[in-house]
């Protein structure tokens, strides 16, 4: 034997031996893993059954009677905790921001004698809109995402998925949309993101268009101000705090709801297909990583997102100070804007100055509150804010009532303007997001304009309905 043979016959011999053992270590790992779970999960005849604590929670927490209950609740517990945990820090941020700094600014491009309207473009426009955004958005995030991601570390995510997976595939849409509009209601643009942990292109467009439905942190300031003024205003006092909550935890399913009706809708015509299945893997439940969790939720999309808002909210503001400081024949752009539709409004119980205020914070539904409160001091010749085109808010909601009143709101008004609050287009972010996600004008301007249309039809027909129930 040559050694070249010697050579290809010593590689035979250990290409063999190594193959045998690498085939009896694979079965030997087969065999022990199968054992293993039969330990955990198979209950022999005289034996008493083992306690899995997995199985024990999993048995409560996606229960027929238990789980849709637990998660309603932890869900509530969540939004709860971001909105009054958010409250302080945001007075605070709103405080240096826009009562301190603006005021600063402001005096300083005086001192220095820049003139008026470079002034209220650069300050009274774009910082100020920049600054309520940074207020209103940072802390309600800062707080949600990091919770919502300490459930998803937990290992609880899963479950909802599986509890909602049903509902949904009743729909025409896929389980994984529950928690993508959970994810919403922090965020609309980064719930259109989450989508991207569904496969099917199909139900991943449907849960695109149907986020907006849930109402992100923008959305809850304007829902909690107008339900406190114009539902708790029409109870006793001591119940005023309870009807205020009621009605905008009815928004909120209510919003749930329509996107379970526009899923059906999508699914039934231009998104037309049967639910996909799904393997729903359920992880063991673990303690979160706090430190990864605190980076994931907080840089990745709490400073990814409020980036993204800040810089659709300065063009933003500018537009609101040029359309209230333009005056053609002594009267402002938004005086003309604000007469010119209030007939159209009023047939759907709104008015001129909620439809100018979110034509022009499109960018940014933080800013809805201050824009109508300085379009109705502003059409109402009120002197009241720091002057034309200067957003404002006041610390007492009862003020805040008396300007919404002398600008002729009513209860009509109010539940109009929260029905609005939900089914109106997403915020540019949101709008950006879609079309970064989707590579698509036509899913855009469907996600852009289906909720406006929802929007104005339902507050059309609640309109008539109210009025035909008053006489």
């Amino acid at each position: 034997m040559n050694k070249t043979e010697e050579i290809l016959s010593t590689a035979n011999k250990l290409r063999w031996e190594v193959g045998e053992n690498f085939h009896d270590s694979i079965l030997e790992s087969i065999y022990k893993d199968a054992s293993e779970i039969s330990e955990k999960v198979v209950t022999r005849i005289g034996e008493k059954p083992k306690f899995d604590l997995d199985r024990f929670i999993d048995r409560i927490v996606t229960g027929r009677w238990t789980g849709f209950p637990i998660m309603f609740l932890l869900l509530a517990l969540v939004f709860w905790l971001t909105i009054i945990g958010a409250n302080i820090p945001s007075s605070w941020i709103s405080y240096i921001l826009v009562d301190t700094l603006h005021p600063l600014l402001k005096n300083f491009m005086n001192s220095i004698q820049i003139p008026f309207w470079i002034t209220g473009l650069l300050i009274d426009g774009a910082y100020l809109a920049a600054a309520w955004v940074i207020s209103v958005m940072l802390p309600p995030m800062a707080i949600f995402f990091p919770m919502f991601t300490l459930l998803e570390d937990f290992g609880y995510l899963p479950r909802v998925a599986f509890n909602m997976d049903n509902l949904y595939r009743r729909v025409g849409a896929h389980g994984k949309q529950a928690l993508t509009m959970s994810m919403g209601f922090g965020c609309n643009a980064a719930g259109v993101i989450a989508t991207r942990i569904i496969d099917s292109p199909r139900e991943r467009i449907i849960a695109i268009i149907t986020n907006n439905f849930s109402l992100c942190n923008g959305r809850w300031p304007t829902q909690i101000l107008i339900a406190t003024i114009f539902i708790g205003g029409t109870v006793p006092a001591y119940l005023a705090g309870i009807a205020s909550a009621g009605a905008v935890v009815a928004i909120a399913i209510l919003g749930v709801l329509f996107s379970l009706i526009v899923s059906w809708g999508l699914s039934k015509s231009v998104l037309k297909g049967e639910a996909s299945a799904f393997s729903l893997e359920l992880p063991p439940y673990r303690p979160p990583r706090l430190l990864q969790t605190l980076y994931t939720s907080l840089i990745d999309r709490t400073i990814f997102v409020l980036w993204r808002a800040v810089v659709f909210a300065v063009p933003a503001g500018i537009v609101i100070w040029l359309v209230a400081n333009v005056n053609i024949g002594g009267i402002s752009l938004a005086e003309y804007f604000i007469r010119g539709v209030d007939p159209f409004a009023f047939f759907i119980g709104l008015n001129g100055v909620i439809i100018l205020a979110y034509v022009i914070a499109i960018p940014a539904n933080e800013i809805v509150i201050p824009t109508v409160l300085m379009l109705t001091v502003l059409s109402t010749k009120m002197t009241l804010g720091a002057g034309a085109g200067v957003m404002f808010e006041l610390d007492s909601t009862a003020a805040t009532a008396n300007i919404l009143h002398a600008g002729g709101w009513t209860v009509l008004t109010g539940i109009n303007l929260m029905l609005f609050s939900l089914l109106h287009n997403p915020c540019s972010t949101t709008i950006y997001t879609i079309y970064k996600e989707t590579k698509s004008i036509k899913w855009t301007m469907i996600s852009t304009f289906l909720p406006i249309a929802m929007g104005l039809i339902i507050c059309f027909f609640f309109t008539q309905i109210w009025r035909l129930i008053a006489g």
